[in-house]
């Protein structure tokens, strides 16, 4: 199976037009164990530093944002309680935004991923949250900072969605007026997305 990642380019577009535009793509990982992908279906994005729900508001710059204040194109990987986030750095060099990997569809690899998501009783529960799809595949922090093209950790082509949906984000209720703002994306009527409203 040949599959190419997307070219630097594709990562250049303002941060709610990508977010928009990954659905649908493979996310892919590969590590010792083998490889593991799935179908983007549901992204958030996250714009600051005047987005209050992004770790960059305020232009904020610490060790672990640095990555965003670098070009679009790279991973932005954190640790939220025991679970780790992936996100794709987006905007212009020193424009903080990001957009991050909600939930996907598992194409490549199901077995390796249900090896390590073992509670996961059912396929639909595998992937369909942040921290549930970055155990499925192996991402953890050692993938902070690495270019979007790397051979570990990558975008490639995928479907085309046949319809898209917008709502509020999830789990930024302390975001003032962010917690309003219509920037997660999913695609319609699929059932690997963590929450349809």
């Amino acid at each position: 199976m040949s599959i190419i990642p997307l070219n630097q380019a594709f990562y250049e577009q303002p941060t709610l037009t990508l977010a928009q535009e990954l659905l649908g793509k493979l996310l892919v990982k590969e590590t010792t164990e083998g490889i593991a992908a799935g179908y983007i279906v549901e992204t958030e994005a996250y714009i600051g530093p005047d987005d209050k729900a992004a770790h960059s508001y305020g232009n904020r710059r610490t060790k672990r944002t640095e990555i965003m204040f670098g070009p679009p194109g790279h991973f932005y990987v954190y640790t939220m309680h025991t679970h780790h986030l992936v996100n794709v750095v987006s905007g212009s060099l020193h424009a903080p935004e990001a957009v991050l990997i909600r939930a996907l569809e598992p194409y490549i690899g199901i077995e390796l991923m249900q090896q390590r998501r073992p509670k996961a009783k059912r396929l639909e529960d595998l992937t369909n949250g942040p921290g549930k799809l970055t155990k499925a595949l192996g991402i953890d922090k050692a993938d902070y900072g690495l270019t979007c093209d790397s051979k570990l950790l990558y975008f490639a082509e995928g479907i085309q969605p046949t319809a898209i949906q917008t709502g509020r984000r999830i789990g930024i209720e302390n975001s003032g007026e962010a917690k309003e703002y219509p920037w997660r994306f999913w695609i319609e009527e699929n059932r690997f997305v963590s929450k349809r409203s």
